[in-house]
């Protein structure tokens, strides 16, 4: 598994993010608020986070949801997973979500999210009039029925 170095400013008051287990390609992120925010049914909120990183160039880290928030109290991302692009400098903002019945409480501290940092290419377009053909073909979105 490849290492990398980034640069990191943590005014949050709590630990760095980290993995978890050995294996794990998440890492946890935690709440930075100065007093607990509730989420009412269906209600979104940025949560402020504390951190401001510097990604080497042709890196990216995504913001994904806890599973376990998700399936035990139905709090997840808005737009996930989000995406911190290398040439971002601000305070990284999370968009949590209540996706349940019941208000739910973010207390500072808590670990609301996990994100990833991974590498990405960019594509150079080469526009043509065709495209090979396969089985699959143009067949999606449950074209291959329920088994």
């Amino acid at each position: 598994m490849e290492r990398i170095k980034v640069k990191i400013i943590n005014r949050s008051g709590h630990q760095l993010p980290a993995y978890e287990t050995p294996s794990s390609a998440g890492m946890d992120v935690r709440a930075c608020l100065e007093k607990p925010v509730t989420l009412q049914p269906l209600e979104r909120a940025l949560i402020p986070t504390g951190l401001r990183v510097q990604l080497p160039q042709g890196h990216e880290m995504q913001i994904r949801p806890r599973s376990g928030l998700a399936l035990k109290h139905g709090i997840s991302l808005v737009n996930s997973p989000g995406t911190v692009d290398a040439d971002y400098r601000g305070e990284i903002g999370i968009l949590v979500i209540n996706l349940s019945n019941e208000p739910f409480v973010i207390n500072d501290g808590e670990r609301i999210c996990q994100m990833v940092i991974t590498n990405y290419t960019h594509v150079e377009w080469d526009p043509v009039e065709e495209i090979d053909s396969t089985v699959r073909g143009d067949g999606g979105f449950g074209h291959t029925g329920v088994k």
